[in-house]
This record gives structure tokens, C-alpha cells and sequence, in this order.
């Protein structure tokens, strides 16, 4: 209880519809829950029966904006926390902490987890290997760039979730053309060499600038190419005992202590080098991944990667301490697609293993688990040659915000 005696209150913020285990697990813990969505998601799929308060707003409003709306409605709520249950709301919520003067990452801080610059300056100061980049503000800079390095490159926004928005440059001159229409926003992009090699993720939880747990994963092909080029979504749990999971878990820590983690989940993106076989930083998020790997997770380990993040901040709010749940050592993996049945039948699919089937318009999708990491590599395998053939229906990039598969990831 507050002072006042009040029961303590949490505002959550997004404008994707998601993290409705986060709300339950929050409200479950003595916490008045309100949730601030978008107009659009007013009916969406939200436990309004556990929550103290429901907004919404319209869509596309700027930070300072979100502000003004939430200052609004705080003169008759009281809010004691903030949290950004999607990326593209963390400004609005640092900036309401700041306003606020609440607990919680700034705007500084959340640079780090959100700006692509940022975090990559911060792992080379850290030592830590990155993908040539450079920021794109000074032209000259940028000649001498991609004129001592090695193409194609990768202009990649500063601010996007994933592969979202990303363009593939393989000749220096191509560059200008970019830079020239994307005008005043030019600078909000970086230049990256593209370096081809595997993708992986890790799945962190964090308390206390310590991690106390690293899930790394690798995905089946590389978000941007399933975004821009079309295919099947698939990850899965690592062997634990690998010598890749070792690598990244060890660098997982270094980049999370390099950006200034404190408490809260986080989901990291590397590549494996094919040049040189090393692992590569290539971004952050603080936030539960998404594509149902969250689900992945859950199956593989036990653990809920959203109502681990309510307990955190539950704690957080608290003063009290947050001791991660006892772990089961299970291996998951998921295959997903869009596809061109509205409601595709899943059911010749019939491996034991299968312990979840994606129940979405237009979207098939499996999670499987096993006691064997190569049980569910081959299954995976198996499903995505099979998936290609039985389900899967290509999307323009341009339409990927309306799919959750491979591209908020």
C-alpha cells in the first residue's frame, strides 16, 4: 500500500496487441493495472476484467502527445510506474518518467534499447565486435565509409523493430539516391556493412544489473530475409551445452552491462559470422521478444517471459526482491507463415512433440518441444519444407505490419 494507503498503480502503454499475460500477472500482484492502447485495439483481446482502468487514443500521436493525454487522465488516477509493453512505445514512456519524475529508464537510457546508433557505439566502446557502421549525419564521413569497407551495406533506420524498413545497398553510389529521398529524416538511419552469417537471439532477464537468465536461440533464416524476401518463420532453443550457447551467453552479458541494463527482459539479436565464424552484436530490445517466441521460451524453460517482466516491475514498485522461478531444461522451437487458407489445417501435422498450434487468420504455426535439441532442430526442418508447400502465402514488406511472424521479432 502507498501512504495514503491506496493500492499501488501501473500504467502500461501499447499500441500492438500484446502482453495480456503481463497485465494478469501484475494485477494478480496487488497492483491497480490500467492499460492505454490505441482507438483501433479498443475490442482487441484484453483482460479487461483484471484491469483498473482502459484507454485508448489515437494512433500515431508523438511522445509529447502521449504525454499530454496521460497528464489528462493522471489528475484523477494516480500512477506510481510506467511500462511500454511494446518498442515503439518506450520514448513515450521515458518521457512520462521524466515528467512524472517515476522510477524507471529515462530517455537516455532508453536510447540504448531503442536507437541503433546508440547501442552500436556503446558495444564498440565496450569492446565488443559489431558490424562496421557509421552514422550517416556527415556526407564526407560517409564517402570515406564506403570507400574503405567492403559492400553491400545495410542502411537500417535508427528506431524500427527488426528488419522493418531496412535497405540492402550494393553499390557505393546507390547510397546518395537513398539518403537524397529520405531528406531530413536521413540522419535518423545508420550505414551498416552487411556481414552474411546465421541470426540468433537471446532471451534475458535481468535484476540488479545482473543477468540472471540467458536463453540463447537461433532462427531457422534471417528476419530480414523472411520479410523481404518471403519464406517460413522458425527458431529454437540452442543446446545449452554448445559451444555457441557458451559464446552467447558471454556476450549477451557484455552487451547488457555495456548498455546499462538494470532490471527487466530483454531480447538481443547476433550473428555468426560466416567469414570468421565470430558472433557479432547486431541489436537490443527491452522488451519480451516477439513472433511467439515469448511461447518458445515458456515451453523450452518454464518460464513466462511476460509474467516474469510483471513480477520485476511488481517488485520494482515494491522495494521488494525478485527471485527467478525454478527453471525446467526442455528444447522448443516454433515454424509460423502466413497463409493462404483462412483457416489452415494443421492437423497431418501429428509429431508427440507438438505441444501448442497457432489459432490466427491466415497464419499456420507450430511449437514443439523435446528433451532433444536435435528432435526439435529436425522437426523444424521437417515442418518449414512442409509448411512451403502446404500453407505459405508471400506478403509485400510493405504490408508487415500486418503480420506478427518474423517481423516483430
Amino acid at each position: 500500500m502507498s501512504e495514503s494507503g491506496r493500492k499501488p498503480s501501473m500504467l502500461c502503454i501499447s499500441t500492438y496487441e500484446k502482453g495480456q499475460a503481463f497485465l494478469r500477472e501484475a494485477a494478480s500482484l496487488a497492483c491497480d493495472v490500467t492499460l492505454l492502447t490505441v482507438d483501433k485495439l479498443a475490442e482487441g483481446d484484453w483482460p479487461k476484467d483484471v484491469l483498473a482502468g482502459f484507454h485508448t487514443m489515437p494512433e500515431n500521436l508523438t511522445p509529447e502527445q502521449v504525454q499530454h493525454f496521460v497528464t489528462r487522465f493522471a489528475t484523477h488516477w494516480p500512477i506510481d510506474r510506467v511500462v511500454a509493453l511494446d518498442e515503439f512505445d518506450l520514448e513515450a514512456a521515458a518521457l512520462l518518467r521524466e515528467h512524472l519524475r517515476l522510477p524507471g529508464m529515462g530517455q537516455t537510457a532508453t536510447r540504448f534499447f531503442r536507437d541503433k546508433l546508440a547501442m552500436r557505439i556503446a558495444a564498440r566502446a565496450a569492446g565488443i565486435a559489431v558490424p562496421d557502421f557509421i552514422g550517416v549525419s556527415n556526407h564526407d564521413d560517409v564517402w570515406y565509409f564506403l570507400n574503405h569497407t567492403q559492400g553491400p551495406w545495410l542502411l537500417k533506420p535508427r528506431w524500427s523493430a527488426s528488419a522493418i524498413g531496412i535497405k540492402k545497398v550494393e553499390q557505393p553510389n546507390d547510397v546518395w539516391p537513398f539518403l537524397e529521398q529520405l531528406g531530413d529524416a536521413a540522419t535518423d538511419h545508420l550505414l551498416e556493412c552487411f556481414v552474411p552469417g546465421d541470426i540468433f537471439h537471446v532471451e534475458g532477464i535481468s535484476w540488479g544489473g545482473e543477468v540472471l537468465f540467458a536463453a540463447p536461440h537461433k532462427y531457422g533464416q534471417p528476419p530480414m530475409q523472411t520479410m523481404h524476401q518471403g519464406g517460413v518463420f522458425t527458431t529454437r532453443t540452442l543446446d545449452r551445452d554448445s559451444d555457441d550457447a557458451t559464446a552467447l551467453r558471454r556476450i549477451h552479458a557484455a552487451i547488457l552491462a555495456a548498455l546499462g541494463m538494470r532490471n527487466g527482459v530483454t531480447h538481443s539479436e547476433f550473428i555468426k559470422a560466416h567469414a570468421d565464424g565470430k558472433f557479432y552484436f547486431l541489436e537490443t530490445a527491452a522488451r519480451v521478444g516477439g513472433a511467439y517466441i515469448a511461447e518458445v521460451v515458456e515451453y523450452a524453460s518454464g518460464l513466462n517471459p511476460w509474467a516474469e517482466w510483471a513480477r520485476i516491475e511488481v517488485a520494482a514498485l515494491l522495494g521488494e526482491e525478485y527471485i527467478l522461478p525454478r527453471l525446467r531444461k526442455d528444447y522448443a522451437g516454433s515454424v509460423i507463415c502466413l497463409a493462404r487458407q483462412e483457416e489452415p489445417d494443421t492437423s497431418a501435422y501429428d509429431a508427440p512433440e507438438i505441444v501448442s498450434r497457432l489459432h490466427k487468420h491466415h497464419h499456420a504455426g507450430l511449437i514443439v518441444r523435446s528433451e532433444s535439441p536435435e528432435r526439435v532442430q529436425g522437426l523444424l526442418e521437417e515442418y518449414g519444407a512442409r509448411f512451403l508447400d502446404d500453407f505459405y502465402a508471400r506478403m509485400d514488406a510493405g504490408q508487415a505490419d500486418l503480420v506478427e511472424t518474423g517481423v516483430r521479432d
